[in-house]
């Protein structure tokens, strides 16, 4: 059990550090942890067959909480968008020999 509330810890404070960061306006840094987070999740959900019933029962509730927690951070990160058409822009200094 010491394994699964581990990894269960691990996922709750990066999503603690995600959700920090969003108030920070770091969102490169949220969604790092979140990927970290997802990742806790993951193996958590692996591990499952192998959890008695007493461990799923306190997992499985605390879990759930965190992957809410986790869901409602990753959507207040904004999408990132990236130009796909553009035309040149002349820089006239880009031009000039430097001094």
């Amino acid at each position: 059990m010491d394994t699964t509330l581990k990894l269960l810890a691990d996922a709750s404070l990066e999503v603690t550090a995600a959700e920090e960061a969003l108030e920070e306006g770091a969102f490169h840094n949220a969604r790092d942890r979140l990927d970290a987070a997802g990742t806790a999740l993951t193996e958590l959900r692996a591990a499952w067959r192998r959890m008695d019933a007493g461990e799923r029962g306190v997992v499985g509730p605390a879990g759930r909480a965190v992957r809410d927690r986790l869901d409602r951070a990753a959507a207040r990160i904004p999408r990132l968008t990236a130009l796909s058409e553009g035309a040149p822009v002349d820089d006239p200094e880009h031009e000039e020999a430097p001094a």
